[in-house]
């Protein structure tokens, strides 16, 4: 974050109500630049939002405390439609599917670095900051001059959160500011202390983004029926899991098939499409010897296969696909042509560590095949793919 020598710019941060925003408005008025705060109001329905949750308008009133305090312009906006249509539409139809997708990412795309980037632009900011635990830096690429924007891991592994952000463009990451990522969160919240801000103390926001925590099956059935249905416990000794080791590409990296014959009724449930890969709570099963976790979900027979261990075989798969609508590069000049392939750093999920993996570009798609089996490999997450602490692309798993 360079000192503003020349011409001041205008910053427009997004200031959530939370402490990592309120630092990164703190540190570029200290950089020097011209800073404006603007809260997003995304959300107002509360159905299934949990008890004691905080509601938007209590990180309000903490967003404009901060500005108050660091004597900056105070706006707010309100996206709550455009956030339905972009966001929570998608969701609930990704889970009518039977597949699991990440709102956080859908909400960086297609509203902080979208709607709120020319909300910004309409208050004369030239940039937005955000609170994000990440790092950006440019080059000038020699063949033709251009800027070329590269997204970073943040400094700080236990708050690292590239990973949200890997659905971002080149022109996004144009007008883009990520003051803390150089920082650790101990030394942020002193600094925030120190600086007097009235959210030094505050909790991080858990949940979904902008929504909160909620409770997902009462959050989904305002619009997926639920619809009651068995669940069958599939045996860690099944034909479908021997004699792998001879699979293609395109066979290790298919989901494993189940049906009720494979094993037994061990319950019931109250719909497969409230239900995800790896999940081990709320199956209202009991008596058995190990916890049971969620292996597959047939929604549209509305079957729940459930195995009992965190080792099951069915929770391990050794390669996914991404179908090629799907694959976004964040870097498209290393994008991959097919026919190539390349050997990179993936996370099927945030906070997972990154995983060795070859990346197979081909006319259908990209294949990841990792080193080692990995665990919930859930279509409609994000695979993200990265060289060292560079974030390349990304794309959803579609199977």
């Amino acid at each position: 974050m360079r000192p503003m020598n020349r011409k001041t710019k205008r910053v427009a941060v997004g200031l959530s109500g939370g402490v990592d925003s309120s630092v990164a408005a703190f540190l570029l008025k200290e950089a020097g630049y011209d800073v404006i705060g603007l809260f997003m109001i995304n959300w107002h329905d509360k159905t299934g939002t949990l008890a004691g949750d905080c509601p938007w308008e209590d990180d309000l009133l903490f967003a404009e405390l901060v500005a108050r305090k660091l004597d900056i312009p105070f706006h707010s906006v309100d996206f709550s439609e455009q956030y339905r249509k972009r966001v929570v539409d998608y969701m609930f139809a990704e889970y009518e599917r039977g597949r699991t997708p990440n709102p956080d990412v859908l909400c960086n795309r297609e509203v902080k670095f979208d709607l709120f980037l020319d909300k910004a632009k309409e208050l004369g900011a030239d940039l937005i900051a955000t609170g994000h635990y990440c790092r950006k830096d440019e080059f000038i690429r020699k063949e033709d001059g251009q800027t070329v924007y590269r997204l970073l891991a943040g400094l700080d592994p236990n708050k690292e959160q590239s990973y949200f952000l890997c659905q971002l463009s080149q022109e996004q990451l144009s007008h883009a500011l990520f003051p803390v990522g150089q920082l650790h969160k101990p030394e942020l919240r002193k600094i925030a202390a120190n600086a007097g801000l009235a959210t030094a103390t505050r909790k991080d926001s858990q949940g979904i983004c902008f929504v909160g925590k909620v409770d997902l099956p009462a959050f989904l059935q305002q619009k997926l029926d639920p619809r009651d249905g068995m669940t069958v416990e599939i045996p860690p000794d099944t034909e479908i899991y021997m004699n792998t080791h001879d699979e293609s590409l395109e066979e290790m990296a298919l989901p494993y098939r189940y049906s009720p014959e494979m094993g037994k009724i061990v319950g019931k449930h109250r719909g497969a499409h409230f239900y995800t890969i790896g999940q081990n709570k709320g199956l209202n099963i009991g008596g058995r010897p190990l916890p049971s976790f969620v292996i597959a979900t047939d929604v549209e027979n509305n079957i729940l296969y459930t195995g009992l261990g965190d080792r099951h075989p069915g929770l391990y798969r050794k390669a996914l696909f991404i179908r090629q609508p799907e694959i976004h590069w964040i870097r498209p000049d290393l994008k991959l042509q097919s026919g190539e392939t390349r050997d990179l750093l993936v996370r099927i999920r945030y906070r997972q560590e990154l995983q060795r993996a070859r990346l197979i570009q081909k006319e259908e798609g990209l294949y990841i095949k990792f080193d080692a089996p990995q665990r919930g490999v859930t279509p409609g997450q994000f695979a993200a793919w990265y060289d060292g602490e560079e974030l390349l692309g990304s794309g959803a798993i579609h199977a």
